[in-house]
């Protein structure tokens, strides 16, 4: 018996979102490929709890995976029965499938294309769309079958661009190119790449997921790290080494600074390859105690005095 998306993060069933993204930030921290290269077993945890967590962090995904729709990779179950139901989805008991009007099912046009032939176009509803042509202006060859598929690329990839070969239904393999600051979850499509039909091939749909970072987070273009600080150098003001996509820099911290107080690197988040847009670094300042025993000591006799 496989392991329970659960049972990856170690976490209860009953865990709150921020329990699981604890659990999640910690066990990254100990198996992430930057930090191991060359562990093929710790690539391989780090895979498993990334798609513990892409399903367990997003509220339907975990909804439905608690309710035995998904399994552990996303992929829907089969259910034994089932039943025809308006308005969308799949109901186990009953006999058949429903169909969904819209969404990731099928849409009315689609129902209607494909009974009447209709060449597949430039599609317009939701990420996958619908379908182009109309009645009455004549029937064209059926255009092949757009094929979809998933990829995964990491934190950095996704954020400086790059490649990666994806291996499409037939078998065949195809090296895609991943704009920088491609976000989780973005459809890159590939002309001529699906089945094929009488009226040409279809085009392969690729689903970027983008793996988590223990360190970086994307809020938009910018990135936030917390950054550990010294308690003296928050107090007297300083540098600290910051990690950013292209290397450590150094952090001018003010005097004075307070924990949790967010300083900015202009220019150092994401930039996006379409607008050209560039994002910004936020760098949350997480204050440390003293390592020293006599300073710590110092600090915890002045933390009673105040508490007195």
């Amino acid at each position: 018996m496989s392991r329970s998306l659960y049972d990856e993060l170690g976490v209860p069933r009953n865990a709150s979102e921020e329990e699981i993204a604890r659990a999640f930030r910690r066990l990254a921290k100990t198996c992430h490929p930057d930090l191991h290269p060359g562990d093929k077993a710790a690539e391989e945890k780090f895979k498993r709890i990334s798609a513990a967590y892409e399903i367990l962090s997003d509220k339907n995904k975990r909804a439905r995976y608690d309710r035995g729709e998904i399994d552990e990779m996303g992929r829907e179950r089969a259910f034994a029965g089932g039943g025809f139901e308006a308005g969308g989805g799949f109901r186990p008991g009953g006999g058949g499938f429903r169909f969904e009007f819209g969404g990731a099912g099928l849409n009315l046009d689609e129902i209607l294309g494909d009974l009447f032939g209709r060449r597949r176009g430039p599609r317009s509803g939701g990420p996958f769309g619908g379908f182009t042509g109309g009645f009455g202006a004549g029937f064209e060859a059926e255009a092949g079958e757009d094929v979809r598929v998933a990829t995964e690329v990491d934190f950095l990839t996704a954020a400086r661009g790059g490649t990666r070969r994806v291996v499409l239904p037939d078998g065949s393999a195809v090296d895609v190119t991943i704009p920088a600051g491609t976000s989780d979850g973005t459809v890159l499509r590939l002309k001529g790449k699906g089945r094929p039909g009488p009226g040409g091939p279809g085009d392969a749909l690729v689903e970027v997921k983008v793996a988590p970072h223990p360190v970086f987070r994307r809020e938009g273009l910018d990135i936030l790290v917390d950054q550990p600080v010294p308690l003296a150098v928050a107090v007297r003001g300083g540098k600290v080494r910051v990690p950013t996509l292209d290397g450590e820099v150094a952090l001018t911290v003010p005097p004075r600074t307070n924990s949790g107080t967010l300083l900015r690197l202009k220019g150092k988040g994401i930039r996006d390859a379409r607008t050209g847009r560039q994002g910004d670094q936020l760098v949350r300042v997480m204050i440390e105690l003293p390592k020293e025993p006599d300073l710590l000591e110092l600090v915890e006799r002045w933390a009673a005095h105040r508490a007195g």
